[in-house]
């Protein structure tokens, strides 16, 4: 309860969810004598594939004995998941506490939620001076909480599409604006580059990043990897090849994410042995990515069917889950929630051959789209239910055994659908 009533004295300091303007956190990191200026950081941006690349990371460094602070967001199921200090994620106690000391530092400024928990994040990592942070940027970078660090290990640049367009002013909602908003104000140290959807994004990428004096790591250009029809992972860069397994995570953009955090840590002085990285990408920890629920009250209403959550919500994760659920040679039933300012329409226009498509309410967030009004927006699909809860659509799938059932749409709903089961 105290955390609780903490946060939510933190979350009416700022009218505004989102103010972006680096200003806020500046004056009170200045308070708290720069903390940020005192730690070793991997910065991560892109619209996807963040939170599964760090994840990587983590996995890989901790087999190497390298203690890691761990900032990501949002949270999927408590608040704590978002605060990661030597391996550990702080508990109740001790993340009162730390809000607390930041928050009487603030002196009731105006500041935003995000702002305030980054400035927080950076205060807790500076005590712990050799520890590698690896922190999870949010919205577009350029003016985003997390960019006020003067020098850093590495920045990664995951894979970029559409999403929060909404931030955007009308004439410049194109990816051309994202990838400049992400890109551009990267720090001078080295830069990897994932695996992107397209070739002329990463074209757009590289010239963005043209003029930054930073080692460039590209996929294709400098790393590179193959599957083999044996089922291991070949991958390959300026270090020479190194024959790993598949991560312990479905899907071809799991590989992808775990490719690109090998290149980070390969292409730093970190200690790391391959050893460390073909142990470490089968012990990666990802929640609500394509994460499987194999007990739990939801899971009894499936029976033999596989209960599968995923926390994608713009059109390129729509289109990466579609390519996994192509290889599996059974039924697809998604159930569907949403926030208000997604494209509805073009996020399931990803999804191929899918036998049902029920739309749900997600409980607790004012800002979701309700999900009759959702099935209306899609009315033209075949097989399009709408039920209130994801008990009602779970219950109400007609399902042949071992067929598949995908919960998707929100990382919020994600985190509302583990917490109910």
């Amino acid at each position: 309860m105290r955390l609780q009533r903490i946060v939510s004295r933190l979350q009416r300091l700022h009218p505004k969810e989102i103010d972006l303007s680096l200003d806020r956190i500046l004056n009170l990191c200045k308070k708290l004598d720069n903390p940020q200026n005192k730690i070793k950081v991997i910065s991560v941006v892109g619209t996807n594939g963040k939170y599964s690349t760090i994840q990587a990371m983590h996995a890989i460094l901790k087999e190497a004995k390298i203690n890691c602070n761990i900032y990501t967001s949002p949270h999927i199921r408590k608040i704590n998941e978002r605060f990661i200090f030597n391996d550990k994620e702080l508990n109740d106690d001790e993340l009162s506490n730390l809000f607390e000391t930041v928050e009487k530092a603030n002196d009731d400024q105006p500041i935003t939620f995000f702002e305030i928990l980054t400035a927080a994040y950076f205060y807790k990592a500076a005590e712990y001076p050799e520890n590698i942070n690896l922190i999870e940027t949010g919205l577009f970078h350029r003016f985003d909480a997390t960019n006020i660090l003067n020098q850093n290990l590495a920045s990664i640049v995951t894979s970029i599409g559409l999403d929060h367009l909404d931030w955007l002013p009308k004439n410049e909602q194109t990816i051309e604006k994202i990838i400049f908003e992400k890109t551009s104000a990267l720090l001078n140290s080295k830069i990897v580059v994932a695996k992107q959807s397209s070739e002329d994004i990463q074209n757009l990428i590289k010239h963005s990043i043209s003029s930054n004096k930073s080692k460039k790591i590209a996929f294709n250009d400098n790393f590179s990897y193959s599957i083999n029809e044996n089922g291991f992972i070949y991958y390959e860069d300026e270090f020479g090849g190194v024959k790993l397994p598949k991560p312990n995570l479905m899907g071809q953009f799991q590989i992808d994410n775990s490719a690109t955090a090998v290149a980070a840590v390969r292409n730093l002085d970190l200690d790391v042995t391959d050893e460390n990285i073909k142990s470490g990408i089968t012990k990666i920890k990802s929640i609500a990515r394509l994460q499987e629920i194999k007990s739990g009250k939801l899971k009894d209403l499936c029976k033999n069917n596989q209960l599968f959550v995923d926390g994608s919500h713009n059109p390129l994760g729509a289109k990466v889950l579609n390519d996994y659920l192509q290889t599996l040679n059974c039924k697809k039933h998604i159930i569907l929630g949403m926030m208000a300012n997604k494209d509805h329409q073009e996020y399931i226009s990803y999804f191929k051959n899918i036998s049902s498509l029920t739309t749900i309410d997600i409980p607790n967030q004012p800002n979701s789209i309700k999900g009759e009004d959702l099935k209306n927006k899609l009315n033209n699909l075949p097989n399009l239910n709408y039920k209130k809860s994801v008990e009602d659509a779970l219950k109400n799938i007609s399902a042949d055994n071992e067929d598949i059932i995908l919960i998707t749409g929100s990382l919020y709903l994600a985190g509302e659908v583990l917490n109910l089961n």
